[in-house]
């Protein structure tokens, strides 16, 4: 969700820019900065952005310039009359020449600089124009995170792909045949037969079954499985499916946590930590998925 945008135009010798930032965000958060006088544009800009942006921090400066030759000069005459009455007194107290025109221009605030009037007709014209350009502006930041998440396409497709390698390889690890799975509860009884304890064989044999089905993983590798079938689904819908992602992201996590703490073979386990590394891995690109 990483990109940036400018458009620049200009409208009845009005000259400005529009300059767009985006990174990585959970939501959709616009943060706009204006100039003084153009602070009603901030909401049909948030709204606009909310069109066509679905996630991220996004940035927005707007600045503009309409030349000195727009400006005209006014004399802040309240300014002057306090300035010159001041001045008089001290000449006076002082026996001082009279205070020189250049001296009164260079105080701040007795020449003002004035921007020209604007109606609601100018004023509407005006925003419209600056509305097209950021449209503009947010059509080629649309552009730049497209082409970022074409290419975060491909990775994820790699990270599923090593997940569906991971997931297959643990369905077939023979610890999780019938027969190892007997002959591991075999050894474990036998050397708890061998301390000379009683035991039941009937509640034995429930407790062994009961371990046994505890221990197994067919259920964790079924949801992985349907969870890349889902994330596939995902990538191939075109249409923004980031929030989904992070919540597909956090099962599959889930779902190897619990592979790993059923694994009793050292292979499975192994797979099972592959499968939390590459998982992991993805995650860190999902948060970059409108």
């Amino acid at each position: 969700m990483t990109g940036f945008a400018r458009a620049s135009g200009s409208h009845d010798g009005l000259h400005w820019q529009w300059e767009l930032k985006s990174v990585n965000g959970k939501g959709l958060d616009v943060r706009a900065r204006m100039p003084a006088g153009f602070e009603a544009l901030e909401a049909p800009v948030r709204d606009l952005a909310s069109r066509h942006l679905k996630r991220g921090n996004v940035q927005v400066s707007l600045t503009c310039d309409r030349g000195v030759a727009a400006e005209t000069l006014e004399i802040n005459e309240a300014a002057l009359e306090q300035v010159l009455a001041v001045a008089e007194k001290l000449r006076r107290r002082l026996n001082a020449e009279p205070i020189r025109v250049e001296a009164l221009l260079a105080l701040r605030g007795i020449i003002e600089t004035r921007q020209p009037a604007e109606d609601d007709a100018a004023i509407a014209a005006r925003d419209a124009a600056l509305l097209k350009g950021f449209e503009e502006a947010l059509g080629s930041l649309a552009a730049m995170r497209n082409a970022e998440g074409a290419r975060l396409e491909q990775v994820i497709v790699a990270h599923l792909d090593r997940i569906a390698e991971l997931t297959a390889a643990a369905r077939i690890n023979p610890s999780r045949t019938p027969e190892a799975v007997r002959a591991r509860l075999a050894e474990q009884i036998a050397r708890l037969m061998e301390t000379g304890a009683s035991f039941d064989q009937e509640r034995l044999h429930q407790e062994a079954v009961l371990i046994a089905t505890r221990a197994d993983i067919q259920e964790e590798i079924d949801r992985l499985e349907a969870h890349i079938d889902a994330a596939r689904s995902l990538l191939a819908a075109r249409e923004p499916s980031g929030r989904k992602f992070d919540f597909l992201a956090q099962e599959f996590n889930r779902e190897a946590n619990t592979l790993c703490s059923k694994s009793a073979d050292r292979a499975l386990t192994q797979a099972g930590l592959d499968l939390k590394t590459t998982i992991d891995q993805m995650r860190e690109q999902v948060a970059n998925i409108e």
